[in-house]
């Protein structure tokens, strides 16, 4: 480093380093292009030592001093507009604490359409890490010897000849820049020293396990360090054969060792859950140990799968996935303890209470004394001081006509027009005579005095707006000054329409020009702007103008109280407001604005700033014309092309004042080239203006120097002053540093503080004398969040350096109040809103009354309750406070400010903080946003930042972690959200900056789009209730008590008994009741089938079903060979065949399974469900058509399964003519009839058992719940396979003799309307369906209605719309279906549900003659605790829910404790048990497992009445008594199901059921068309459906952890967005989230997203 100090590259490379590094910050380079340029250049001047290929690379281990001079001067990269070096040195310092201190994060997950081109200088070299180095900038000799680290050159070439396979990127051309230069080799220094985030499990091993070897560590760290960076996109499953191809290097390149962790002491194979790092929890001592084990018992052998380790799911079955392993590195991460634990505070049972923020004891508080007002000097009287603007005007241009007065300059800096004063009175003239003349007619002119005009004029034609302006001045219109719309949708433009239009402007002027350059319609017309009146567009070119009669000649008044102008300005929250400046205030704001600046005549000023508004206008335009200066106008376009341009113009005008900006200076010192030929020793004052004190820095150095001359150094707290600490530069003093050579005097630079209310505040005086240094203080940045200020003493990294913006205004007098609620005065020490009490500041919001009061009629009032003055003052919108000698430092800005629980941060600080993350330059500087959002009753951060095109995600990921880091160790506060989003795509102003609201407002809608988004909801959350705990279990006398006490009965009901009342019911056996039907009633049509189209395809009499099923017996017996109980699989599409191979099983005495056939278009994935049934159940046959047979046999199937070990199929398309000799009939009603196969809703395949008995009962419940008779007629769409729908579809038309109308529901995806016109058709009374296809309806007809009623459908016959479910009650769906279909005749009443479930197949059904269905709102907030509170519909947090039908006859039900199986009150939610004589048997899996579930059907209470057996359903829910009575007098019983206890969430303590989530999330977007949640290591996983663009995949994240948040007080670990028909759905229409957890942690879902949140 010494070497490279001592020889300074020649100034002609440096000019052409500093042009590439302008154009890198600018965007007009790739990161590459700059690279290879840089090193090129110079590649001479620093020769590599020998036999060090790939050492450029290098970082550069110099003294921290050094590094920074290197970063300052050669480095001219750097971009801070507003901030400072030395916050860059802050930023690092803590990036480097937090080494130690975090774990890796896992980096969200892109699908590779999505993801970036990469490029090398994401890629992280393993190594330097806290196990081996103590200090972020130790050599590398500190490792120690012995050490296995690899070369950097090493880590350098490796990744060249690895190729894509290690990298996971998605490009093979992503080359490693190796010529990277010194500029390249800091960046990579301080990646080294920062990026690496060390595993807290590897510390621990590091310091418990001395029995390992030191090389081992080292082995395990590089494998940690490069699985906390390697493992960071899923990929598509095409991209794992490459990696496996790789699979030796990729493996010896990112595990050091086969195993990630080191092994414990002593083998614990207690696999045990995570501890539950989604509650607060004060001991994270406890935590450690647990995860610990559970991480230890990872096989040191496993082969990984990508890069993962191998985990278990929840049931204990291994996952092998890189999924889990980024999960559970997400876990990690967050049992670190960020925040403090949340206090202890009592919680009611069910009330969860969002933590108040208590006010910190600690916190700061002001101690000073109340302030003052403070006066400015008294405004001094010129004699001849015009009289008015218009007047000087006059005076100007009749006495000195050929003095200069503007000069505006084209975009190669070449004067364009010169506008002398002589000119410039005489077109405004023209101008205000044609305003008031030639616009409209003689009687009825459009404009009279005192009318609003709009000024519509660009940035770089600043001659026509002055002479438009003067023009209106003359006239006595007032001009209102707005920027030019550019489009019909410009940002903000909306707004600024409804200015004018509460102005009621009519008229614009604007240029030839732009007139022009205006959007037109196809007519040539200007069309009417998004929300703007109806405007007159009128040119001001003298050309189009009239010459004013000889006579004419304008009244020029002396300055009154008349509006002048009004300059607008925008809110907060988006809103443009019109501030009007009266001509009084005008002429006295120049008059003081003279006596401070001391201009004086024919002065030359250089200005920078936009002439339409604020400090631009007021110097630029007013007080130049007042004084008769001369001022060249440098437009934004210029300043875009050469920064340099206003130091070229101040020299060659050799001007004496310049109005800039930071930015201007920033823009300067990075094209600085070691000119000749640019002087500023011609200057006598640099007016900095940037509305809030634009000097302000983050320091490390603090002053503790005293002035005994002010009140506040007798208090702790006191404000010192002194020259700048060495080291500390602002961006004012790094100016000063580079151009004090130029002649630049450090007195000239004059900052001040303005606002559009009180116009100019405060201005720094310009000095002669240099000896007198601006004053300044370094303040604690935690202070000023609790709005006090404290000098910091303790040499902390989050300081604030503040300088002032001068003294008070002439003529004016200045006080600080509080913020908020009444304006009372601020201590000394205190940092408020200040106000100012003055002529010259702004009057009123036009048109409105009400803010114009809280705004410009404010009175102060003192601790004593008296005013402070008579005389109204005005809010500046500014934050600050006033120092010793009346000195004015600005801190933030109202608008600026983001409070935080309870504490105040300025959006500028965390700009200034994102900024200096260093080295990465992803992000384009002044295109970030940050504003705040209200999240569970707080504000929550929010930071978006454009990304440059060329950065890939690993390197914006990082970046994105370690701003998050730098906000959080220097302000104390968490980001909720950082978005990055593609350049150019954010909302802009006019000059180019970002419109705030509009920003805000796309991300609240969804609309960003962003590329990469990091959600943080752990560490800035802070104020969820807490964790419910559980309570110690109370025995059952006290519950029995309890309930007795609050009078709370036993949930328990039943339904109505079953009487033995036909003549059917005489059979035990439903082979009996067809043989029976047979004979009595043969021809009675019992089946019939309808095709797609709506017709007849095939019937059964009772008699050919008894035919059929002889002959199906005969063929068993004679072809299969089969013996009594047998079990026959019968593979059939829904229709016929089917009900005749079951009963055909029945007559010979075999045990039918029904299974749902293979799909012909799904083999691979249908098939091996068949075939595992057809094994679980121990199948001696298969039965099945002729097709199906066909397709078992195909070249697909035999790929699939192994058709070998199938049992023989038999096809029943050609049955034999004989019978059997003799119908089987059971010698025992408990003997096993059939077994009931399916797939629960987690995923589990089970066969329920059911008794001959049990199927009789079934159907006689049925039967009398139902009404069902041989005469009636009942329409059956649902699938034929399973529970409720097989045993309608089967069994209860032989049971009870009704005529079943078969409509198969696969039909219905070729015609939709097919149910619903067969129920019409023939006139239908009941029918039943699944929610399939009720969604398929209402999806599919919508809007058809009007043509199906056209075609006759109607529905006013049905009495019963039954849907067959095993879930809650989708009120939605049913509440769409009933009012889609009102129209068509169809009852709402008559639509209702049924509730079965495995153990009992109906539960509940809604009958013909009960009660209509009730509907209660629920508090979901007691839900979550078990607890059953009724609430009014719409209450906050209430929860619709409708009961599940009526409870069938034969059926008792009772809710229990599913713990500790005692009977619950009705107030409490619980598993329903039921006990009815057609429960099934137990559970058949062939394998001996029915052990495990047998307490499933024959459960007993714990107390209370504990003969009864009991089945339990594994359902949770409620009983409530209605008012209503049923048909035999009693009050109703309704049973409300929640949801199934399986799938239900034990999150923070609390049962979530996943139905309520997931309709929180779907309302949440119109894209999002289905979602499904689960847990899992105590995480809540949210997957989404997305319909739309892959682009709008990233707006849902932020949108669906606030919506969670707000509903439900969870916070969401992982968002996953697919593609549509991801998540698995089954025959029932009900999700398989089980199914979808294991393809997610299998990485079996090509997401095209997954966001793991922080």
């Amino acid at each position: 480093m010494a070497e490279r100090e001592a020889s300074p590259l020649p100034l002609e490379v440096r000019a052409r380093l500093a042009e590439l590094e302008l154009e890198l910050s600018e965007g007009d380079i790739t990161q590459k292009g700059y690279e290879k340029k840089r090193s090129k250049l110079i590649r001479a001047y620093f020769p590599h030592p020998g036999g060090m290929e790939g050492m450029s690379h290098r970082p550069p281990f110099a003294p921290p001093s050094a590094a920074r001079f290197h970063r300052r001067r050669s480095s001219g990269t750097r971009d801070e507009r507003y901030r400072s070096d030395v916050h860059s040195e802050a930023v690092q310092a803590v990036l480097a604490r937090h080494v130690e201190s975090n774990v890796a994060v896992p980096m969200p997950s892109k699908r590779r359409s999505l993801v970036v081109q990469t490029s090398m200088d994401a890629y992280t070299p393993p190594g330097l890490s806290p196990l081996c180095s103590d200090s972020s900038s130790g050599s590398e000799e500190e490792a120690g010897p012995g050490n296995d680290m690899p070369g950097m050159e090493h880590w350098m070439t490796r990744p060249a000849h690895l190729g894509p396979a290690h990298l996971g990127s998605t490009s093979s051309s992503s080359s490693s820049t190796q010529s990277g230069g010194s500029g390249n080799a800091g960046r990579l220094a301080d990646s080294l020293a920062h990026t690496h985030l060390s595993h807290p499990h590897l510390a621990h091993a590091h310091l418990t396990h001395t029995h390992l070897t030191q090389s081992h560590h080292v082995s395990a760290h590089h494998s940690q360090t490069h699985h906390g960076i390697g493992h960071l996109s899923l990929k598509r499953k095409a991209a794992l054969g490459m990696a496996e191809n790789g699979g030796s290097l990729r493996r010896s390149c990112e595990f050091g060792s086969d195993m990630l962790w080191p092994p414990p002491l002593e083998s614990d194979e207690n696999h045990s859950a995570p501890p539950d790092v989604t509650g607060y929890s004060s001991d994270s001592s406890h935590s450690r140990p647990h995860s610990e084990r559970h991480i230890g018992t990872i096989a040191r052998n496993t082969q990984k799968y990508g890069n993962a380790e191998r985990m278990e799911t929840g049931d204990g079955v291994p996952v092998s996935s890189r999924v889990s392993a980024k999960i559970q590195q997400l876990v990690n991460t967050l049992k670190m303890p960020r925040r403090p634990p949340l206090r202890e505070f009592f919680v009611d049972d069910f009330e969860e209470l969002l933590e108040v923020q208590q006010p910190d004891p600690k916190q700061p508080r002001p101690e000073g004394a109340e302030m003052l007002a403070v006066s400015g000097e008294a405004l001094g009287v010129v004699t001849n001081w015009p009289p008015s603007l218009e007047a000087a005007l006059q005076r100007w241009g009749t006495i000195s006509p050929k003095a200069p007065c503007l000069t505006s300059l084209d975009t190669t800096g070449k004067p364009l027009y010169v506008l002398t004063y002589g000119k410039l009175w005489s077109r405004s003239i023209k101008l205000a005579y044609n305003i008031l003349h030639k616009l409209g007619s003689k009687q009825e002119p459009m404009l009279r005095p005192g009318d609003r005009v709009a000024l519509v004029f660009p940035n770089n034609d600043p001659v026509a707006f002055m002479v438009a302006f003067y023009g209106c001045l003359l006239a006595e219109v007032v001009p209102v000054p707005i920027e030019v719309p550019l489009t019909r949708k410009d940002a903000g433009s909306q707004q600024i329409g409804f200015l004018l239009g509460s102005c009621g402007v009519t008229v614009a002027l604007t240029s030839d020009a732009c007139h022009k350059g205006l959007p037109k319609s196809a007519t040539g017309e200007i069309p009417q702007f998004r929300g703007w009146p109806k405007l007159l567009w009128f040119v001001t070119e003298s050309k189009h103008l009239s010459k004013p009669p000889r006579d004419w000649f304008p009244h020029i008044k002396d300055a009154n109280s008349d509006t002048a102008y009004i300059e607008y300005k925008t809110c907060k929250d988006g809103s443009v407001l019109g501030v009007t400046v009266m001509r009084i205030a005008l002429l006295t704001h120049c008059q003081s604005l003279t006596q401070s600046c001391g201009y004086t005549e024919a002065e030359t000023i250089v200005n920078v700033l936009d002439f339409k508004k604020d400090v631009g206008l007021w110097h630029g335009i007013l007080t130049s014309v007042m004084n008769m200066m001369h001022v060249i106008s440098v437009p934004y376009s210029l300043m875009k092309v050469n920064p340099l341009s206003w130091i070229q113009k101040v020299y060659h005008f050799k001007a004496k004042v310049a109005c800039v900006k930071s930015r201007d200076m920033h823009w300067a010192l990075v094209a600085h080239r070691e000119q000749k030929d640019i002087s500023l020793s011609s200057l006598r004052m640099l007016l900095v203006a940037d509305g809030s004190n634009p000097c302000n820095y983050h320091s490390t150095s603090h002053l503790n120097l005293s002035c005994p001359s002010h009140p506040l150094c007798s208090c702790p707290p006191f404000i010192p002053l002194s020259s700048p600490p060495p080291g500390s530069i602002s961006s004012c003093d790094a100016f000063l540093n580079v151009f004090q050579s130029k002649g630049l005097r450090s007195e000239v630079i004059c900052p001040c503080a303005s606002s559009p209310e009180a116009l100019t505040v405060a201005i720094r005086r310009p000095v002669e004398d240099s000896s007198q240094p601006p004053g300044r203080g370094v303040l604690s940045m935690q202070g000023l969040s609790y709005s006090v200020v404290r000098v910091d003493t303790e040499e902390r990294l989050s300081v604030l350096t503040v300088q002032d913006v001068g003294t008070v205004m002439p003529g004016a007098v200045v006080c600080v109040v509080k913020p908020e609620g009444v304006p009372l005065l601020c201590k000394t020490d205190e940092i408020g809103e200040l106000c100012v009490c003055s002529v010259a500041t702004g009057t009123s919001y036009y048109g409105l009354t009400g803010m114009t009061k809280n705004t410009f009629e404010v009175f102060p009032v003192a601790s004593g309750g008296g005013l402070v003055s008579e005389y109204a003052f005005v809010r500046t919108g500014l934050l600050g406070f006033v120092g010793p000698g009346g000195l004015v430092f600005i801190s933030g800005k109202m608008d600026g400010l983001i409070m935080v629980s309870g504490r105040r941060h300025n959006a500028d600080d965390i700009v200034a903080t994102a900024l200096a993350v260093e080295p990465m330059k992803f992000v384009y500087r002044g295109r970030i946003a940050v504003f705040c959002v209200t999240v569970l009753r707080d504000e929550r951060i929010v930071v978006v930042a454009e990304q440059r095109p060329d950065s890939t995600e690993e390197d914006s990921f990082q970046w994105m972690s370690r701003v998050l880091q730098a906000i959080d160790s220097i302000h104390g506060v968490g980001v909720f959200c950082l978005g990055l989003v593609p350049a150019n795509t954010l909302p802009k102003t006019p000059l180019g900056g970002i419109h705030l609201s509009e920003t805000k407002q796309l991300y609240l809608e969804g609309g960003l789009h962003p590329c990469n988004v990091l959600m943080c909801p752990h560490t800035c959350v802070t104020n969820l209730p807490k964790p419910r705990q559980k309570q110690p279990e109370i025995g059952p006398a006290s519950v029995m008590v309890g309930n007795l006490v609050s009078g709370k009965r036993i949930a328990m009901a039943s339904g109505r008994d079953l009487g033995q009342t036909d003549d059917n019911d005489q059979f035990l056996f439903l082979s009996e009741v067809l043989q029976w039907r047979s004979q009595t009633t043969p021809d009675h049509i019992l089946y019939t089938l309808l095709s797609s189209r709506g017709l007849v395809s095939s019937s059964l009499t009772c008699l050919q079903l008894h035919k059929r099923a002889e002959r199906v017996a005969a063929l068993l017996l004679e072809r299969g060979g089969l013996q009594e109980g047998d079990h026959i699989a019968l593979v059939y599409p829904p229709g016929i065949d089917l009900i005749a191979a079951f009963y055909g099983c029945l007559y010979a005495g075999c045990v039918p399974i029904t299974v749902r056939p293979p799909h012909p278009q799904n083999i691979s994935t249908t098939l091996p469900t068949v075939k595992m049934i057809v094994e679980v159940s121990r199948s001696a046959c298969v039965m099945t058509t002729a097709v199906i047979c066909k397709l078992l046999r195909s070249k697909e199937a035999v790929a699939t399964v192994d058709i070998r070990n199938w049992p023989p199929v038999l096809d029943t398309d050609d049955l034999p003519k004989k019978k059997p000799p003799a119908l089987y009939k059971p010698c025992n009603p408990d003997a096993l009839a059939y077994l009931d196969f399916s797939v629960s809703t987690t995923g589990m395949l089970a066969g329920v058992q059911m008794s001959h008995n049990a199927v009789g009962a079934f159907c006689r419940s049925v039967k009398l719940q139902c009404e069902l008779y041989p005469s009636r007629e009942v329409a059956i769409c649902l699938d034929p396979y399973c529970g409720l729908g097989f045993v309608l579809w089967c069994l209860c038309s032989v049971y009870s003799g009704h005529q079943s109308i078969l409509i198969p529901p696969v039909e219905l995806e070729s015609n939709p309307a097919l149910w619903l016109l067969a129920v019409s058709q023939l006139r239908v009374r009941d029918t039943f369906c699944s929610y399939s296809v009720m969604e398929l309806c209402t999806k599919g007809l919508g809007l058809q209605t009007e043509a199906l009623k056209a075609r006759g459908l109607d529905l006013s016959r049905v009495r019963a719309c039954v849907v067959v479910a095993e879930e809650r009650p989708r009120m939605s769906l049913t509440h769409s279906f009933s009012k889609l279909f009102k129209d068509l005749g169809l009852h709402p009443r008559s639509v209702s549900t049924a509730f079965g479930c495995r153990v009992n197949l109906a539960i509940c059904l809604q009958g013909t003659s009960g009660p209509d269905p009730t509907t209660v709102y629920v508090d979901m907030r007691a839900l979550r605790h078990d607890r059953v509170r009724l609430v009014e519909r719409g209450s906050p947090h209430s929860l619709p829910l409708m009961e599940s039908g009526k409870i069938l006859p034969g059926v008792r039900i009772i809710i229990a404790n599913p713990e500790t199986k005692g009977p619950l009150g009705d107030s409490h939610l619980g598993e329903i048990w039921v006990h009815s004589a057609h429960n099934g048997s137990g559970y058949y899996s062939g394998y001996g497992e029915e052990v495990l579930q047998s307490d499933h059907f024959t459960s007993r209470l714990s107390f209370g009445d504990t003969s009864t057996v009991w089945a339990r359903t594994g359902y949770l829910g409620f009983l409530r008594r209605t008012e209503l009575t049923d048909a035999s007098g009693e009050r109703h019983d309704a049973l409300y199901v929640v949801g199934a206890l399986e799938e239900a969430m034990e999150l923070r303590g609390m049962r979530y059921h996943p139905i309520d989530i997931e309709t929180s999330v779907i309302r949440t977007h119109k894209n999002i068309m289905e979602c499904a949640v689960f847990p899992w290591t105590n995480l809540l996983v949210v997957v989404i459906e997305l319909e739309g663009s892959e682009q709008e995949a990233l707006d849902l994240v932020p949108m669906v952890t606030k919506a969670v948040l707000e509903e439900h007080y969870l916070i969401v670990g992982v968002v996953v967005v697919t593609d549509i028909g991801v998540i698995p759905i089954n025959s029932r229409g009900e999700k398989q989230r089980m199914h979808l957890r294991d393809g997610f942690l299998q990485d079996q879902l090509d997401p095209i997203y997954v966001a793991y949140n922080m």
